[in-house]
C-alpha cells in the first residue's frame, strides 16, 4: 500500500451567500461567492481559493526544484489566471490556468543560456511534481519570464 495523507477542511454557512472556513493547518477565514453570483467582495471566493491552490503549490514545488538544480533563486513571483467556461445548462467549469511566472536567477560562473534552461526544466519538474496542478482537469499554461542577473 502506497503512503498517503488526508488534509482537511470544516466550513459553516454565517448567512447570505457566505461562510467561515477553518483549514485543517490552524488559519481561519471568511469566504463567499463571487460578486457576480450574488456574493460579496473583499473575501475568499471558491474561485480564488482553486486558483491559489495551484498557484501556490508550483511555486513551492518550483523552490523545491531550484534546489535540486542548485540554482540561486533571487525573485519569484507569479500571476495566475483560471478561466472558467459557463455551459448552456449553466454548470461551470475551469478550463485553463495559466501561469505567468516572474522568474530571477543568479548567473553564477555559467552561461545565460545553460541557467536558463536549468530553470526551465526547474518549471517542468514544479509542474510535474505539483499535487495541485496533477489534480485539476483544466489546461495548465505557463509562460515564464526569466531573468538571469
Amino acid at each position: 500500500m502506497s503512503p498517503s495523507a488526508t488534509y482537511h477542511t470544516t466550513v459553516r454557512w454565517t448567512g447570505e451567500h457566505r461562510g467561515h472556513l477553518a483549514l485543517g493547518n490552524g488559519p481561519e477565514m471568511e469566504f463567499s461567492a463571487p460578486p457576480d453570483a450574488h456574493g460579496h467582495a473583499g473575501v475568499l471566493t471558491p474561485e480564488d481559493a482553486f486558483v491559489a491552490a495551484a498557484n501556490t503549490c508550483v511555486m513551492l514545488m518550483f523552490l523545491w526544484a531550484t534546489e535540486r538544480f542548485r540554482l540561486e533563486l533571487l525573485s519569484y513571483e507569479c500571476r495566475t489566471e483560471g478561466t472558467k467556461s459557463i455551459e448552456l445548462d449553466r454548470t461551470e467549469i475551469f478550463t485553463r490556468l495559466r501561469f505567468r511566472p516572474r522568474i530571477r536567477v543568479a548567473r553564477g560562473g555559467e552561461s545565460p543560456d545553460v541557467v536558463e534552461a536549468r530553470v526551465r526544466r526547474a518549471l517542468a519538474g514544479a509542474l510535474k511534481y505539483s499535487l495541485v496542478a496533477n489534480s485539476v482537469k483544466s489546461n495548465i499554461v505557463v509562460e515564464p519570464t526569466i531573468e538571469v542577473a
